[in-house]
């Protein structure tokens, strides 16, 4: 039985509509089909042609056995098989050469077969392993490849068609045959079926690159139309990309984290065009994370988007960002420099949130952000990670403004079930109030009430625009598979248009972002009173280096605060909310805070 069980592989959109296929070993489109995947007209014809008696009979018809052995013997060979359908599948589960050996063994596993299988389960292998031509084995299989439809809605000059191909599938191939396969139609028909296919269909492979090795039948989250919809601007050769440029498109659901859509296109190199998932590619954000800078600023009221600070020239210790275009703009408002990407303004908030802090409290939500390797390992955060000095995947940047796109927290991105629970990242009153900031009109033209923000890496490497509106949440990268420069791109001149255009494709969302208000059935992040107590840093799970002491910081409550690591107190200023710990070493440890009401709030984390 190991050829029935060695099937392809069909993966189906969130409809239930056939999205992808994958081969059996061996490269056969042997697709597994029951009596309930056909059309009953079709299972008519088949029996009425090949086995009249094929309800009745125990496998196996001795008179058309008797029938065939008189021609068989005045011919002096086999010219007639007298096989019923049962037989049939007996010869497909184990080819044998045709002789009077082989036909007796078929007739002992066609008995076998009806006493261990129902007629309907042996009718199913014989849709499943029938051949018609090259590699195509079973019913469905040959309706998609010769149709391009599902064997349930095939008319009566298809089925007939499929009928007739196992007899000699090779003989009567259309493609390569079609005056003989036509023929040979007509007469199973009894009637004139006109043309038939003298081409092979391709099977479908939407999202191939990105879905795993789903099992047989599993219904994933990708809505098929919106899927085709961003293979066509894939390519779509109107973009205008540079040359040797590629770009990943992503569309999700911002309620379940669920992927509707994501396509890449082909890279070119010195082997040719080679096709890769480049929504998993790990490179450069740029400016993309600044958003979550600003917000985790915000909630810890370091500064409010109507604050007005001086973009000038500044110097962190040893590091003096420049603006992308190395100029400076004077006083601006933060939700004015958020929006222009200012980089000066992004470096001193994160001095203030920690870099250490920042990139601890993404990874506790399952994004990673990778710090790049050198010689001496991995580099510790620092103040170069606002302008992008991490790694990460459209994917993940994806997943982290579901953030600001729902109340705060993360969802990660899924294509196939289960459910899951979001992530908490920043409070749903600062998620809004980036997601306020962010919305704004396209420049080039675009639905409204859309909340973008662009990103370019060092050299042009990395082109990206991110948006979400109240239902999705989209994201476009642009640039060389290989990591070369694209020397004068951007996000906001390569991707930006792309990302407009993605947000023409999904229904609108009801009304302009207003992600705190927007009602779903997940779990909301609760936003904490502004006197409640909170640990601000490390949050719960984080992994910290036990290199040099680390600052615990706590937002709320009334002071003076008390500093308890397992239990044992820290030495603090009563005025503050922070408190300097040096781990003692490698471990876990249970953080907790205690204010002068009583509140407590506590952090279990781990020390490396």
């Amino acid at each position: 039985m190991s050829r029935l069980k060695s099937a392809a592989t069909s993966v189906l959109d969130r409809q239930g509509r056939l999205l992808a296929m994958r081969p059996a070993p061996g490269g056969v489109w042997r697709l597994r089909t029951g009596v309930g995947d056909v059309d009953p007209a079709f299972l008519t014809r088949l029996i009425a042609v090949e086995d009249g008696g094929f309800w009745r009979h125990p496998g196996v018809n001795p008179l058309s056995l008797a029938r065939a052995a008189v021609q068989d013997l005045r011919a002096g060979r086999i010219v007639s098989g007298g096989s019923t359908l049962t037989m049939q599948v007996a010869r497909l589960l184990e080819p044998r050469p045709r002789t009077v050996r082989s036909k007796l063994i078929e007739v002992a596993r066609a008995l076998q077969l009806e006493h261990r299988f129902s007629k309907n389960d042996i009718l199913g292998m014989w849709l499943t392993l029938a051949p018609y031509g090259g590699n195509l084995e079973g019913v469905r299989a040959g309706a998609l490849a010769w149709f391009g439809v599902e064997p349930n809605r095939l008319d009566d000059a298809q089925a007939a068609l499929l009928v007739a191909i196992p007899r000699r599938p090779e003989a009567l191939r259309p493609d390569r045959h079609p005056a003989r396969a036509r023929l040979v139609r007509d007469r199973v028909l009894q009637a004139d079926g006109g043309d038939v296919p003298t081409a092979r269909h391709g099977f479908p492979r939407h999202a191939a690159l990105a879905l795993p090795a789903l099992p047989d039948g599993t219904r994933t989250t990708i809505d098929l139309n919106l899927q085709v919809a961003l293979e066509a601007i894939v390519g779509d050769r109107s973009v205008g990309l540079p040359e040797h440029a590629a770009m990943a498109l992503l569309v999700a659901d911002v309620a379940t984290g669920e992927i509707r859509a994501l396509a890449s296109g082909r890279a070119r190199g010195a082997q040719g065009a080679v096709s890769l998932d480049l929504t998993a590619a790990l490179r450069s954000p740029g400016s993309a994370l600044k958003p979550f800078i600003y917000a985790m600023a915000f909630e810890a009221g370091q500064a409010g988007p109507d604050t007005v600070l001086d973009d000038l020239p500044r110097r962190f210790g040893g590091y003096a960002p420049e603006n992308f275009d190395r100029s400076f703009s004077g006083r601006v408002t933060m939700a004015e420099a958020l929006r222009r990407s200012l980089n000066m303004p992004a470096v001193a908030l994160l001095q203030g949130v920690g870099p250490a802090q920042f990139l601890a409290r993404v990874t506790a939500t399952g994004v990673a952000l990778r710090l790049p390797r050198y010689a001496v390992g991995v580099v510790a955060p620092s103040l170069p990670l606002a302008l992008g000095g991490v790694g990460t995947t459209l994917q993940d940047m994806a997943s982290l403004y579901t953030a600001l796109a729902g109340g705060g927290a993360v969802w990660r991105l899924r294509l196939a079930c289960c459910a899951q629970t979001p992530r908490p990242l920043v409070s749903a009153r600062a998620a809004s109030t980036i997601a306020g900031v962010l919305t704004q009109r396209f420049p080039d033209g675009g639905p409204d009430g859309v909340a973008w923000k662009t990103g370019t890496s060092w050299g042009g490497r990395d082109a990206w625009a991110m948006g979400f509106d109240a239902r999705h949440v989209a994201g476009v990268w642009v640039g060389r598979p290989d990591g070369t420069p694209l020397p004068g791109a951007t996000g906001r001149a390569l991707a930006l248009p792309l990302l407009a255009r993605l947000f023409t494709l999904v229904p609108p969302a009801p009304r302009a972002v207003q992600p705190a208000e927007v009602p779903d059935q997940r779990p909301r992040v609760a936003l904490a009173r502004a006197d409640s107590l909170r640990l601000l840093f490390p949050p719960q799970g984080a992994v910290l280096s036990g290199e040099g002491p680390i600052t615990l910081r706590a937002m709320g409550g009334q002071r003076p605060l008390v500093f308890l690591v397992d239990g044992m107190r820290l030495e603090t200023d009563p005025a503050r909310r922070e408190a300097a710990w040096q781990p003692p070493g490698a471990g876990f440890y249970q953080l907790t805070i205690l204010d002068a009401d009583g509140q407590s709030t506590h952090s279990a984390v781990r020390v490396r």
